[in-house]
């Protein structure tokens, strides 16, 4: 009989049901604070430099929205990138 997987690691490992008793188990004991410090990030927003950042809601009217969203995709960036781009050129020539 052989043994279920369910994918592999970054590094090809079988992710297999003994290993993922072991990290539940893992999980369930906890972790010290800075056992996962050195650890690299993972998928997610990649930070914007050093400082906290603080999230703020913008009302867009539906032209607007649809400008920028296509301003976003021209330029592969998203559209919270647009946004504070047109932000920081607004405030320098006020």
């Amino acid at each position: 009989m052989t043994k279920r997987t369910y994918g592999r690691t970054k590094a090809g490992k079988a992710i297999d049901d003994t290993m993922i008793e072991k990290l539940a188990d893992d999980a369930e004991r906890g972790y010290e604070p800075g056992d996962l410090e050195d650890k690299p990030r993972g998928r997610g927003r990649p930070p914007l430099g050093d400082a906290a950042k603080t999230v703020e809601s913008v009302r867009l009217d539906p032209d607007l929205r649809d400008q920028t969203a296509q301003r976003a995709e021209e330029e592969g960036v998203s559209m919270s990138e647009i946004v504070r781009r047109a932000l920081r050129h607004y405030l320098r020539s006020a």
